[in-house]
């Protein structure tokens, strides 16, 4: 799976709970672009395409709104708001939707797209509305940090292409071993693992459980926590139950810490 398939996996995953927590019938959202302009790329709950792949730019409308001020922004009944301009007025038609909140995806400081939930009524849009779907966007910044920091700690390495090949076939042997029915096949294939982080055995001082190492694994080859479910065959929410708990007893504070720390453990390759 891409980097590009996997934060629209995010995004998608995103648009599901902001739409069950806040009982929002229509969700939709995207991603920056080059040249600072926003893609609608994702949609959830829509009755219609108007929207889909809608160029939103910053200023404009409510999503553009929110970029800039990099802050949620909400109007009750969008066609006749003041707060906003209205270039996008007759995709939001189209699709019938009245009240609208927009949430900013902040990665350090930086706007890297937006969620938005809709009515299509013009009713207010409460407190815990806003809360929810603030939420949901934090959950997409963490997988974009995630990504950024298993990128770095790829560049940090220094070993090149080849360590990096190491890491994912480490990856790909942990979240293979578990669908194996036979003992014995799944015991060579993860001593088949073991020698790939044969240069460090694993210290007796920080003892993770098999599923803890296969979540790392996961993060460590760049995967997100929606990307780590998919090939785990678990949910997201299992996967960051693990990283939580892994994170714990390695003292890390995030991924990418929980990351080194494995490897200097020596967990991980």
């Amino acid at each position: 799976m891409t980097a590009d398939a996997s934060e629209a996996v995010e995004i998608r995953n995103a648009l599901l709970r902001l739409r069950r927590a806040t009982g929002l019938p229509v969700a939709f959202g995207g991603l920056m672009e080059a040249g600072r302009q926003m893609r609608i790329s994702e949609l959830s709950g829509t009755a219609t395409h108007a929207l889909r792949s809608l160029v939103v730019t910053p200023g404009n409308g409510l999503g553009g709104k929110t970029v800039v001020l990099v802050r949620p922004c909400v109007v009750t009944d969008y066609s006749v708001s003041r707060q906003i301009s209205h270039e996008y007025d007759a995709p939001v038609a189209v699709e019938g939707l009245r009240s609208v909140l927009a949430v900013p995806v902040v990665v350090r400081h930086s706007v890297r797209g937006v969620l938005y939930g809709a009515l299509r009524t013009a009713l207010p849009l409460g407190g815990r509305m806003l809360d929810e779907a603030v939420e949901a966007a934090r959950d997409v910044e963490r997988a974009l940090v995630v990504r950024e920091e298993a990128r770095s700690l790829a560049a940090e390495g220094g070993a090149g292409a080849g360590r990096e090949q190491v890491r994912e076939a480490h990856a790909a042997l942990r979240a293979l071993a578990p669908k194996i029915a036979d003992p014995g096949l799944r015991a060579e294939l993860l001593d088949a693992c073991a020698l790939l982080t044969a240069e460090s055995a694993p210290s007796d001082r920080v003892r993770l459980a098999p599923r803890e190492v296969d979540v790392l694994a996961c993060v460590a080859a760049g995967a997100t926590n929606a990307v780590a479910a998919e090939r785990l065959g678990v949910t997201p929410e299992t996967v960051k139950a693990y990283l939580r708990t892994a994170m714990r007893k390695l003292g890390a504070r995030t991924r990418g810490e929980a990351v080194v720390a494995a490897r200097r453990a020596g967990w991980l390759p």
